[in-house]
């Protein structure tokens, strides 16, 4: 066998079946492509070792093939190469497809914190029959249970406090929302809170000091409630329309791309209640803990629409890898 005939012949072949063996995702003809190929490489391997056993062209089929068959047989990623792509492609992937409900409940949200705050802001009589007097100066004066909050404890216990109420609302936001209703009440429990407390603040002539306190962690906090409100709603739709699947099949995918936002989430909450904990009762000025809070709130709206974006346009759901999922049958359009 002429080996430098040999190697002309099929040096595109082989060139295609390492391109198509390092791609994460595979048309159903390029899946075929890959097979066919991977078959004739190793066809090709075992006529080098019979008839021109020549090292250096053994040794590149030899790996040639060991990573098609990987790709052929889906050989897993490690932990570490998972949990990366966790955060570069799945979770921002996950988010963008949702913005469609997590994005409406965020403005919709702050439109009725911003009008209960005016409610209770400028209407003494709310104010009276949801506060006796006493208590409110107590807790808006200089010093008082507001600022007191952020400060009265140590910043690593804090942290770990806000970061456990926070997670949990989040919870409660995508395991109820199977029922929708629940989903509703938490967050309307949590925008009637910030109202009141935006509120009864302006009453006091301190709403500066309590939008500074507040902005630095608030903004991360409320959109990660936000998304996982919107998340939950989500699920509970899926129940009145699965659209073209069955709907314990899109309970199923939904309810996975959920359980994988939940860790993400919980990552995005612990970054609020560190920025809780140590930014917001810090000594730096009043301007630059805002400042911080506003580009943690940036980072993540540009992680969430424009990295997320990129990866759902290459096609990633939030789902499980398809080699992680359940043979289904095809179902009807």
């Amino acid at each position: 066998m002429d080996l430098d005939v040999f190697v002309a012949t099929h040096q595109g072949e082989w060139a295609r079946l390492d391109a198509l063996a390092g791609r994460y995702r595979l048309s159903g003809e390029e899946a075929d492509e890959l097979v066919t190929l991977y078959q004739r490489a190793t066809g090709h391997l075992a006529k080098v070792q019979a008839t021109a056993p020549d090292p250096a062209l053994i040794g590149q089929l030899t790996g040639l093939v060991s990573r098609a068959r990987s790709a052929v047989t889906g050989a897993r990623t490690n932990a570490w190469q998972d949990v990366a792509r966790y955060y570069t492609v799945s979770f921002p992937a996950a988010l963008y497809r949702s913005r469609r409900w997590w994005v409406p409940i965020a403005v919709i949200s702050l439109i009725g914190t911003v009008l209960i705050a005016w409610w209770v802001g400028t209407h003494p009589e709310v104010r009276n029959s949801l506060i006796a007097p006493d208590a409110l100066r107590e807790m808006t004066r200089p010093g008082g249970k507001y600022e007191a909050y952020y400060s009265d404890r140590p910043a690593s216990s804090f942290a770990a406090q806000v970061w456990t109420n926070n997670a949990w609302v989040a919870v409660q936001c995508l395991l109820y929302g199977i029922a929708l209703v629940p989903v509703i009440v938490v967050l309307w429990g949590n925008v009637f809170n910030l109202g009141l407390g935006i509120g009864l603040m302006a009453s006091a002539g301190r709403l500066d000091i309590f939008l500074g306190l507040l902005i630095p962690h608030g903004l991360l906090e409320l959109t990660a409630v936000f998304v996982s409100g919107g998340l939950g709603l989500r699920l509970g739709w899926t129940i009145i329309d699965p659209g073209p699947r069955t709907r314990g099949v899109a309970l199923a995918e939904q309810g996975r791309a959920i359980i994988g936002m939940a860790i993400g989430l919980a990552t995005v909450l612990a970054v609020s209640g560190i920025l809780e904990a140590f930014v917001t009762p810090s000594g730096l000025p009043t301007w630059a803990r805002i400042s911080i809070g506003a580009l943690a709130e940036v980072a993540f709206l540009l992680y969430a629409l424009v990295l997320g974006r990129k990866a759902a346009a290459g096609g990633e759901v939030g789902d499980l890898a398809e080699a992680d999922r359940a043979d289904l049958q095809p179902v009807a359009a």
